[in-house]
């Protein structure tokens, strides 16, 4: 085989390993898993959660990884695409400065392998470190989340089935030929038009970043059973940079590998609801805090946006992914509770549609001029007495460019969100998970639920 960009990328995924990955990258990555195995766990009581368990439990295959939250064992594939789908089954996993949610299809599909491999806790962190960074390298070479998805009408999620393969294919500890060849395969696996987001009720949006996942491992143990495909997948005519690339494709998908970790970018949630609904709620949280403002008073609310955040949280009918039904149901209650689903409950507070009807969502051009693809927002609250206050969030709690999170702070989170699980134990473990001999050690701690 020629050296490609396929090649180039399979090679240094090949030549990875725990011992080159600085302390905070390590320490980052940690958080990660933890957090989108304790999404998982979570998301398996909400309905997209629920239904892949079910499908999942009525095939035959090998019990080679946990379904988390249950007592079922699945083969690899299908652990991933239960897990997966569960993971973000109700947008509490995390998402990435980049976009999107690698999380939900990267880490599921990485532990399911581990699992059937026998990997230690520092191959499962390897491979999360390697499959962050080129799956987010991929999209970026695809002129990124907003570019995918105006040029190509796709959720560019997809294109972490890719970086799936490499991270399971690098836990099988195979030759960098067959990355290639598994890379290949995952692409007649995994695509997802936009479309998704016109659903009512968030499952084929959970349920894409499972099959992802599935598709990630699936095409990495059809590698190495002797499938094989195009040896550049990536460059070749007709190939991924020549269906979805931009300009510099090939050079944006090597650049800085080794050196800058994608996995650094990775955002965290503390409110379920789609990210750029996150800043919103944070602005007009403070607003009415810092100057008591009574809901009762108020008359209007605006949201300012950039325009490209605007079109993912604008009068979505799903409700989560919907900044107007989610900032309204925290400006009742004071907040969003992550142990709480206010719908359908919260449709017959007389005070809701009132209140949702005052609020209206607008681009604004500083946040669009600034910060295009941001997730920021500045929110003005007005009252009954024709007073005025803004508050403007460019990047929301948990964003990395805020420093990201702390132990405690995921401590808090899911405490909160699950408080009858043995949160502490989660955490330790996750903390220790460089020195964890068996990964199954790990995921049996998100076995069932209580």
């Amino acid at each position: 085989m020629t050296r490609s960009t396929t090649l180039t990328l399979a090679e240094y995924a090949a030549s990875t390993s725990l011992e080159r990955i600085p302390e905070d990258v390590r320490e980052r990555a940690k958080q990660v898993i933890l957090d989108e195995m304790a999404s998982a766990h979570f998301g398996r009581a909400q309905p997209a959660g629920t239904l892949a368990a079910q499908y999942v439990a009525g095939m035959a295959g090998p019990p080679e990884a946990r379904v988390l939250g249950t007592g079922l064992r699945v083969s690899a594939p299908l652990a991933a695409l239960a897990n997966g789908t569960a993971g973000h089954a109700d947008e509490i996993d995390g998402a990435h400065v980049v976009g999107g949610h690698p999380g939900a299809t990267l880490v599921h599909a990485a532990v399911a392998m581990a699992e059937r491999q026998s990997a230690t806790g520092g191959e499962l962190l390897n491979a999360v470190v390697l499959g962050y960074d080129i799956g987010v390298r991929l999209i970026e070479a695809c002129g990124g989340l907003f570019g995918v998805k105006e040029r190509h009408h796709l959720n560019s999620d997809f294109l972490h089935a890719i970086a799936a393969s490499v991270a399971s294919s690098r836990l099988m500890g195979l030759a960098p030929e067959r990355y290639c060849h598994a890379m290949a395969l995952a692409t007649f696996q995994a695509n997802g038009l936009c479309a998704l987001f016109q659903e009512k009720r968030h499952i084929s949006k959970a349920f894409c970043n499972g099959q992802y996942a599935m598709a990630g491992v699936s095409a990495a143990l059809m590698a190495v059973t002797g499938f094989e495909g195009c040896d550049d997948v990536l460059g070749d005519p007709h190939g991924l940079f020549d269906a979805w690339g931009a300009d510099g494709a090939a050079e944006t998908a090597t650049r800085g590998l080794g050196k800058d970790f994608a996995v650094m970018g990775a955002n965290f949630k503390f409110v379920r609801a789609g990210y750029p609904i996150h800043a919103p709620v944070e602005a007009a949280l403070s607003l009415v805090a810092r100057h008591a403002i009574d809901t009762e008073t108020i008359s209007a609310v605006e949201v300012g946006m950039p325009a490209r955040a605007l079109r993912v949280v604008d009068d979505r009918r799903m409700r989560n992914i919907c900044v107007q039904d989610m900032l309204a149901v925290a400006l009742l209650r004071g907040g969003l509770l992550l142990s709480e689903s206010p719908f359908p409950a919260v449709l017959d507070d007389p005070a809701f549609a009132p209140l949702r009807a005052r609020i209206s969502v607008v681009v604004n051009p500083l946040l669009e001029a600034q910060a295009p693809n941001g997730r920021g927002a500045v929110v003005t609250i007005t009252t009954r007495d024709g007073s005025k206050v803004s508050e403007r969030v460019d990047d929301p709690r948990g964003h990395s460019a805020r420093g990201g999170v702390t132990w405690d702070e995921l401590a808090v989170k899911w405490r909160d969100a699950a408080p009858e699980q043995d949160v502490g134990s989660w955490i330790v473990a996750a903390r220790k998970l460089d020195d964890l001999e068996h990964v199954g050690r790990l995921s049996s701690l998100f076995t069932r639920q209580p």
